[in-house]
Order: structure tokens, then sequence, then C-alpha cells
């Protein structure tokens, strides 16, 4: 089960077990409770995840129980839908999940006001939580959704607005994460800004493809199944 696969492209080689750093281990289930959290927590120390990434209400917990670990606690706003929020808004929420102790942080933009040329708008959108938060942030900048000069603004945009990362998408209701995204991303990622890969990762193949066109972190929530090469059919991932 634990086969390693090699392949031309920059013969990258890992075994599933070894994916474990590159992976964010996702929960954002609205019905999720204490113990759930607790456990998914406990499943990022056991297996070595780069970091939990959780719903904001439950930072509290999860930094708790990761407290000491080494592992990074991840949260999100503006999300899963995105757009939704105000400026000031998400600038609000990103000063408080730094407070609870998140370490990094995933937003969505606001691909309305990118789409009606508002694009000093957009990057402050952006710049805001960066300042606000201090934290290193992630932007789901969408790409299915946008023209070929709106997903390169949008790129430029969000550089300079000061994130860490990109994101080809926010999860698989997007798009599923593909190798021609990230390199699409890697190609125009400039001083130091890294790219995320997400949606629908569900796999320890689709894994490992993904970091060898270039994504450093796998946003998914199928993790375990991921490293453990469990994977089947009646696998799913945000």
């Amino acid at each position: 089960m634990s086969e390693t696969v090699t392949t031309a492209a920059d013969q990258l080689q890992l075994t599933p077990a070894e994916l474990a750093p590159y992976i964010q281990h996702t929960r954002i289930d609205p019905d999720a409770t204490r113990d759930d959290m607790v456990a998914h927590a406990q499943e990022a120390i056991t297996y070595g995840f780069n970091a939990a990434m959780v719903p904001a209400s439950w930072l509290p917990v999860v930094v708790s129980e990761l407290s000491g670990t080494g592992i990074g606690v991840a949260s999100a706003l503006d999300f899963p839908t995105v757009g939704v929020m105000t400026s000031a808004g998400k600038a609000a929420e990103a000063a408080e999940i730094a407070r609870l102790g998140a370490t990094q942080l995933d937003i969505g933009v606001q691909l309305g006001w990118l789409k009606s040329g508002r694009f000093d708008d957009f990057r402050e959108d952006i710049a805001g939580v960066v300042r606000a938060s201090g934290l290193p942030v992630k932007v789901m900048l969408e790409l299915p959704l946008l023209t070929d000069a709106e997903k390169e603004a949008a790129i430029e945009l969000a550089m300079e607005a000061g994130v860490s990362f990109l994101k080809n998408a926010s999860s698989g209701q997007i798009e599923t994460a593909n190798p021609t995204s990230v390199r699409y991303l890697v190609d125009r990622a400039r001083d130091g800004v890294q790219v995320k890969a997400s949606g629908s990762i569900k796999t320890y193949r689709q894994s490992l493809e993904l970091l060898r066109a270039g994504a450093v972190l796998l946003g998914t929530s199928a993790g375990t199944a991921i490293v453990t090469d469990t994977s089947d059919d009646s696998t799913v991932s945000y």
C-alpha cells in the first residue's frame, strides 16, 4: 500500500506518511462537536500534519490541544461562502483569530469587486486582513471563476497586499486541485510568496502530483486517508 510513485517531472519522491508535513488537516463541518475538534487535533499530532484547519469558533479548544506540539493552527474567514464580509468585518475577525492563537489564516476575496474594476478596493480588502492579523495570509482566488485577465490582476493585487500564499480555490465546489492550476500560480508567485493547493484532494497520488507541480501546502479533509494510503471511492474532501 505504501508505494513510492516515481515519474519524470521533478522526481519528488515521498511515501504517503511523508506527505503529512505538507497537509493542512481540515475540519469545518457545521455540526462538529468539541469531542470532534479534540479528535481532529489529536489526529494532527498522531500523523504530524502541518496544521489543523478549524473554524475560528473552535480555536480555543484546538489551540489548547496543540500547544507545545509544533503543529500549526489555521483558520479561515469569509468562508465557506467567499466575498460576503465587509472589509472592516474581515479585519476585525482577523485580529480576533490571531488573538485566539491561530498561526495561519485563509481568506476569501471580493471577486465581484475585482470583476467591477475596483482594483484598489480588492487589494485593500486583503491588505486590511494582513495588517490586522499579522499572520501568514493565504488568499482563495477561485481561479475557475475568473477570466485570464482577472486571474493575472487578482494574483498581482494579492501579492501587493502582502499575502504569503496563493490558493487556486476555496474548495472542491469551485475546483478540484490540479497541477495545471498550481503551476499557473507558481509561475507568477514572487518575493517568497508560495502556493497552497485546495479542492477535493483525496489521494496519495493526487497529493504528490500537486507537490511536484510546486505547491508547498495541501488543504484537505482527507488527510488521514492520504497519509495512510487508504483512500477509495468513498473518500470525500472539501
